[in-house]
């Protein structure tokens, strides 16, 4: 999986060329991985309905604005919390929501997968590096147990579960927003009162000074004639 650092349409050719070394090595899926939400549920789906995906090699480099990598690997390592958005626990992105795909779903891909992360921020080349992609996943498929970097790697055989075949649906159509706590919800309604109360008395003013001005104004046009009181008369 190669982390897409630019535009979709700006895809450098070194990039592409990582995506297809992975294929021609034997990766039942490659390609790339842009956001830090939806992408990643993409995977997910795409991983749990194939119980012969066991591993995800992270290749090219971090994206410093949805830090996809980042996300991927808190996901594998310490799941979502129990939010209506199912925020990737520990992410460091700025929206690590995956609220439109099963709880179900991401667990079993959180079993069923190890993640092998080439990505390093000390050597940023290595993980560019199309033979350093291919020996990554030359050694997952191997019968015997391989050393590669600080991981051992062979071919476990696929997930011993029938696969999960779902659709990403938008359950939450605006998953930015921030959940609220029953006092912090409380609190806001308290504001929110309080500001209704103070606007009642100027509203009031407004509708007692209305038709004064309205008088005014027909008087300046000279529709209407001025009351002149018996003082201003004499």
């Amino acid at each position: 999986m190669a982390i897409l650092d630019t535009y979709d349409f700006k895809i450098p050719p070194k990039l592409v060329k990582l995506v297809e070394v992975a294929v021609e090595s034997g990766a039942a899926l490659a390609g790339t991985l842009q956001t830090e939400n939806i992408g990643i549920e993409k995977i997910i789906a795409n991983v749990v309905a194939n119980p012969n995906i066991r591993y995800i090699i992270l290749c090219w480099r971090e994206s410093q604005g949805h830090l996809p990598a980042d996300a991927l690997i808190n996901l594998v390592k310490n799941g979502v919390a129990k939010d209506k958005r199912q925020t990737i626990i520990g992410a460091k992105a700025q929206s690590p929501y995956l609220p439109n795909i099963s709880l179900e779903a991401i667990e079993r891909f959180r079993r069923q997968v190890t993640i092998v992360n080439l990505i390093s921020e000390d050597n940023p080349r290595f993980g560019m590096d199309p033979e350093n992609v291919r020996k990554a996943v030359w050694s997952c498929i191997q019968e015997k147990p391989t050393e590669f970097m600080h991981y051992t790697l062979y071919d476990p055989g696929a997930w011993p579960e029938p696969p999960i075949c779902q659709k990403i649906t938008m359950k939450i159509t605006e998953p930015w927003r921030p959940e609220l706590s029953e006092k912090e919800a409380e609190t806001i309604q308290c504001i929110r009162e309080a500001a209704r109360k103070e606007s009642i008395p100027e509203r009031d003013l407004e509708k007692k000074e209305k038709p004064k001005k309205d008088e005014e104004l027909l008087e300046f046009l000279g529709i209407k004639k001025k009351n002149v009181s018996a003082k201003e008369a004499r």
